[in-house]
């Protein structure tokens, strides 16, 4: 088992393949962390973001002896994560997910959508999640995964563009165009009131 841990991503598919009942294991634990973060923020339900995964992993297996080698292997699962996400999605249609605790606020981190300066508290981080999980929702799929991919989980669009098997002009045109959508709906976000100065009753910081 410990030689089968140390083979590149491509042998163990191979390997798989040719009826190595351990070898699709590995290729699972060694990628899981980051298609599970893949997954749960384009589902934005851990229960759903599992479902996705698990669909996944199943499609990977089956279909392992179709894999041409015209991309890495992590690029192929991953591209298989975000297939099965955009079929959830699009039977879910309306149903409105549940945003996670660690979910879409990474996205105002994002210099081109903005952020403010300082520390907010953990009520105004929750409801900036609604807000941007919600404003997300609103948004075509194309759109919505590509800056899943390319705001919120950091991959180049190079990367994003082998993902969704698409080109790096797609990538960038639905990622301009997913975020002068979402702008508007959280300008408030990125220039937020001065919190209420409970010990003087003025709201702000005190000119003086």
């Amino acid at each position: 088992m410990d030689a089968v841990q140390e083979l590149p991503d491509r042998e163990l598919l191979t390997r798989h393949t040719q009826g190595d009942d351990q070898a699709f294991a590995v290729l699972v634990r060694r990628h899981r962390d980051r298609l599970w973060a893949v997954a749960v923020r384009m589902m934005g339900d851990p229960e759903e973001a599992s479902d996705a995964l698990q669909d996944a992993f199943l499609s990977a297996f089956r279909s392992a002896d179709r894999f041409r080698g015209e991309s890495q292997v992590t690029t192929w699962l991953h591209r298989i994560v975000v297939n099965a996400c955009h079929d959830r999605l699009r039977r879910r249609k309306v149903r409105p997910a549940t945003p996670t605790e660690d979910d879409t606020l990474d996205v105002l981190s994002n210099e081109r959508l903005g952020r403010s300066g300082g520390t907010p508290d953990h009520a105004s981080q929750t409801e900036a999640r609604l807000d941007v999980h919600a404003a997300l929702e609103t948004l075509p799929l194309d759109q919505r995964m590509a800056l899943t991919l390319v705001d919120m989980l950091g991959y180049r669009v190079e990367e994003a563009a082998q993902i969704l098997d698409v080109a790096s002009g797609t990538v960038k045109s639905r990622c301009a165009r997913g975020r002068a959508k979402l702008l508007p709906s959280l300008a408030h976000l990125r220039n937020p009131r001065p919190p209420r100065d409970v010990t003087t009753g003025r709201g702000g910081a005190d000119p003086s």
